[in-house]
């Protein structure tokens, strides 16, 4: 049930979400991720193909070195985009397979994309000792360098943006200074925050002296839990743009959650249309 009264000690955010435009960055960021990951492995392949047909065994050094250089860079830029990612767009921790994959999945395919190649090195019979010392000490380094990148070690979650998010807007609607308030939950918590205030400021009557947290919404198609494109949200069932539609009610927080993502433009007539410009 909604609180109804905006000036009580409660968690306005609730669970956070991430926005579309965070969903968004983080599939790109996904993507180019993946393709990066995709050349270092490709680059591997190339190496341990030539490995076999002997093109190392008493020459071709700055080769291997370049490869091995190549295979880095793609992971480490694989790596970085991927942490991006999760920091747009975190996995629950309540789901621990899905959390520690995600989040370390950087580190699993950097050594998926030296180990083999560094242990074919490291036994190859035929490739001069010292060759054989020098590109596979350089591959090693290289491989604990780009899978210590691909390590998150402290992995971002939704659990933890939520806390974040509502001390965020707690420290925005007491005037506080906004310690909480990190690029990834601020935005989120000012408008939240914002819109609770336009709403508890707009639904002041006798009846709620100091407002309302209870807005009306046209419910996701489909019985979706999020709709496909934006709304807004109204003060009360009874306006005209819900008429005949099938409407959800909650809190603003849960309006968002719904992707109604904005207070409607027409609060005056929709304070008349609910009865509520007349209480006052």
């Amino acid at each position: 049930m909604p609180d109804n009264n905006p000036g009580a000690d409660v968690d306005v955010t609730k669970a956070w979400r991430a926005s579309q435009g965070q969903q968004s960055a983080a599939k790109r960021l996904r993507l180019f991720a993946i393709l990066a990951w995709v050349v270092a492995i490709g680059g591997e392949i190339a190496g341990i193909v030539l490995l076999r047909q002997h093109k190392f065994d008493h020459g071709n050094l700055g080769l291997l070195i370049g490869i091995l250089v190549g295979i880095a860079i793609f992971a480490i830029a694989g790596n970085l985009m991927w942490k991006s990612a999760n920091k747009q767009d975190p996995a629950l921790a309540a789901d621990k397979a899905k959390f520690f994959f995600q989040n370390q999945l950087g580190a699993i395919i950097t050594l998926i994309a030296f180990l083999p190649l560094v242990v074919l090195i490291f036994m190859d019979k035929d490739m001069d000792p010292k060759n054989k010392k020098i590109a596979g000490g350089i591959g090693a380094v290289l491989a604990v360098i780009a899978t210590l990148v691909g390590v998150s070690f402290k992995p971002p979650s939704v659990e933890q943006y939520t806390q974040d998010m509502n001390q965020c807007a707690a420290q925005i609607k007491a005037g506080q200074p906004t310690t909480a308030c990190s690029p990834e939950v601020a935005d989120q918590a000012k408008d939240i925050a914002r819109d609770s205030s336009t709403v508890a400021e707009a639904t002041k009557d006798a009846a709620h002296p100091a407002g309302q947290d209870l807005v009306y919404w046209i419910a996701p198609e489909n019985g979706a839990k999020k709709s496909a494109t934006p709304h807004v949200f109204h003060l009360c069932q009874g306006v005209s743009p819900l008429r005949g539609k099938t409407v959800n009610s909650g809190s603003v927080t849960e309006a968002y959650a719904e992707n109604a993502t904005r207070i409607t433009k027409q609060i005056p007539m929709e304070q008349k249309q609910c009865g509520i410009a007349a209480a006052k």
